[in-house]
């Protein structure tokens, strides 16, 4: 057994651990659905004894959905149509309508913008009866997560009152990380940077510089690797998460001046910033999947379709696929969507969709007069 396959096989029984000693329950009401969030009914077939690593490509024009977002930093999708946008600089949820309208849902308190900071990435919940809408931002003296309930009907939503999920979490002009999502194991993992201080994603003690695992609560999930919230360490800024088809955990990461990164999330890896950037034979640290020059990436939000992995662009303007299968990359990464300008966000929706969320109202794009817009784009598997 090879190096690569060997740590394949790891990170999958880690993934099917991890399941078993999940979140799901951690709470009152009955078991919880994750809105936004491609079922196992409306996932892309694969066929029968074919693992789910198909290649999947763009198939049509893009197509948008909205326009004039105010820099635009995540996207969820809302069952039955429509979609939660968050706007970093404003603090403000848009509601997209399933007819294609956009209105205020309300604005998220306590949000300090500045600099890379303000509202990042959000995440919903269904449990108990109750929508709950998450979100990460930046506040005055940290970044935190926090949660609200989502009251109304869809085309009227509008955002109850905010409590705190996590805090303390290390804030900075760059470096906040701020993506958020439930796993196939229904608990939150939260993405966080290392706030400028290169000490921070090393020490075990700080939030900082790590991927997080937590329950719909905050407390620490059951399972994890240091019996804290930290999952992994040794990373510089983590803006993009997501889930292949065969359970496996995927995370992207802007390197400083050299390589940017796919990263194979394992519980308890390390991932060798600020020692290593980039490929790296050192065996105190887990090696990239697929790594880009720094002006070919800066990646932020990723979505995974079968075993394609898509990776926002924000510096590179592109899309790129990247084509998994046993935890490690086939071929090379491939440009998938290019013409727009810098990308923030990508999700997958149903079966054969990704909507792609552009970011150049960030100051640092050149906006069109439509900017920034959320895109849809039709997939289709290669042979």
């Amino acid at each position: 057994m090879t190096g690569g396959t060997r740590a394949a096989a790891l990170a999958a029984a880690a993934a099917v651990a991890l399941l078993i000693t999940g979140c799901a329950g951690s709470g009152p009401g009955p078991a919880p659905t994750v809105s936004g969030r491609p079922t196992a009914a409306s996932s892309p077939s694969v066929a029968p004894g074919k693992e789910a690593s198909s290649f999947w490509r763009p198939a049509s024009d893009p197509i948008a959905l909205a326009s004039g977002l105010d820099t635009p930093w995540s996207v969820v999708a809302l069952a039955g149509g429509g979609a939660l946008i968050s706007e970093r600089d404003t603090g403000v949820i848009v509601e997209l309508t399933a007819e294609g309208e956009s209105r205020e849902a309300g604005v998220v308190p306590g949000v300090v913008s500045g600099g890379e900071s303000g509202l990042h990435g959000i995440a919903l919940r269904a449990a108990g009866g109750t929508d709950w809408l998450y979100a990460y931002h930046g506040a005055a003296g940290d970044n935190r997560v926090v949660r609200a309930p989502l009251n109304g009907a869809r085309g009227a939503l509008a955002l109850g009152g905010f409590e705190p999920v996590i805090t303390g979490i290390p804030r900075a002009s760059t470096h906040n990380g701020g993506r958020i999502a439930f796993g196939p194991d229904d608990c939150l993992y939260v993405t966080t940077g290392d706030a400028q201080d290169r000490d921070a994603p090393q020490d075990p003690d700080s939030l900082g510089g790590k991927i997080l695992r937590a329950t719909p609560e905050g407390e620490p999930a059951p399972g994890n690797p240091f019996g804290s919230l930290v999952y992994s360490r040794g990373h510089r800024n983590v803006q993009g998460i997501a889930w292949t088809d065969d359970g496996r955990m995927w995370a992207s990461e802007f390197g400083q001046n050299t390589w940017d990164e796919l990263n194979l999330i394992t519980p308890g890896g390390d991932y060798g910033w600020p020692t290593v950037e980039g490929p790296s034979e050192d065996p105190r640290f887990i090696a990239p999947v697929a790594a880009w020059p720094t002006d070919q990436a800066s990646p932020s939000g990723i979505a995974a379709v079968g075993g394609t992995v898509f990776v926002a662009g924000l510096r590179g303007e592109r899309l790129w696929a990247v084509d998994t299968a046993e935890g490690r990359m086939v071929g090379e990464p491939a440009p998938a969507l290019a013409g727009q300008g810098r990308l923030r966000d990508v999700i997958r929706v149903g079966e054969g969709e990704i909507w792609v969320l552009t970011g150049n109202t960030d100051g640092r794009g050149s906006p069109r007069a439509e900017d920034d817009l959320l895109l849809r784009v039709s997939l289709a598997p290669e042979p």
